[in-house]
């Protein structure tokens, strides 16, 4: 009899322990549309996933709402493309080890037809007074991404405040963006990594590229458990590692050959800001 109250005992104490150990260890990623739109993620969270035993939920959004959620304590960790407001969130205490995960590039993509006759131009700002002068269409994002806020400083630096029928806020991810300036026939600015993973099905062609203010990096950030109760500093932190660790550095760079021939983003964990300024 005390053999069987001691099994049944044992018996209880496993079931009392299972909910706790079969729970999920969810890690809240809030992120850029452009990481998600660019398939990235799905080559990436998957091996994070099998190699720490946590579960991504990823919230793709413009790179203002990202922050903003991980600033309110609603995300664990955020990758982002904005760094001006990256860094405004780390001085308020917000966010904290704000580390370089990888680049690409803007680009400014038009119709076929190029309206406002800007194809080759190699200044962004001069791309943009040419659109203006002519009354093209042009398709922004408009949400206060990463993207839009790129996209309003190139509009200040050309003494520009675009308004009227050919400027068209979409207010929508970066894919959904490019469709719209497809079917209006529109200029739009797009990161190229979203670019080559949508726009080629789409009548929309390379006008302006290479210019360095067009220069688009990723970084990642922690988000301070102090911002609320719910906050997995841990797993953020995990997540935060994984993507400056060499093997996914390795993966980011390698990413994209195989279909298009060329990487879509270049690795740069262990670089600062002041690196790519030179």
């Amino acid at each position: 009899m005390g053999a069987l109250l001691v099994l049944l005992a044992a018996l209880a104490l496993l079931a009392a322990g299972r909910p706790a150990d079969a729970a999920p260890k969810v890690v809240i990623l809030s992120t850029t549309t452009s990481t998600q739109d660019s398939g990235l993620l799905d080559v990436l969270v998957p091996m994070f996933e099998r190699q720490t035993g946590y579960t991504v939920k990823t919230v793709a959004v413009g790179t203002g709402q990202a922050l903003a959620l991980a600033a309110r304590g609603e995300a664990d960790v955020t990758l982002a493309h904005a760094p001006e407001l990256e860094k405004k969130h780390v001085a308020e205490g917000k966010l904290f080890n704000r580390r370089l995960v990888m680049d690409n590039d803007f680009v400014i993509v038009g119709p076929p037809t190029d309206p406002a006759k800007i194809a080759g131009e190699r200044s962004a700002v001069e791309a943009l007074r040419r659109i203006a002068a002519a009354g093209a269409r042009f398709v922004s994002r408009g949400d206060n991404s990463g993207t839009h806020l790129l996209e309003l400083r190139l509009w200040k630096a050309a003494g520009l405040a675009p308004d009227g029928a050919w400027y068209i806020e979409s207010g929508q991810g970066m894919g959904a963006t490019l469709g719209l300036a497809a079917d209006r026939r529109a200029y739009t600015l797009t990161d190229r990594a979203t670019y080559l993973a949508y726009g080629t099905r789409l009548p929309l062609g390379f006008m302006v590229e290479g210019d360095r203010p067009l220069l688009n990096v990723y970084s990642v950030l922690e988000v301070n458990p102090k911002n609320g109760p719910r906050v997995n500093a841990a797993g953020g932190k995990a997540f935060a590692d994984f993507l400056v660790a060499t093997e996914t550095q390795r993966v980011i760079g390698s990413y994209g050959v195989a279909k298009f021939g060329r990487p879509l983003f270049v690795p740069i964990a262990g670089k600062t800001d002041e690196d790519l300024a030179r």
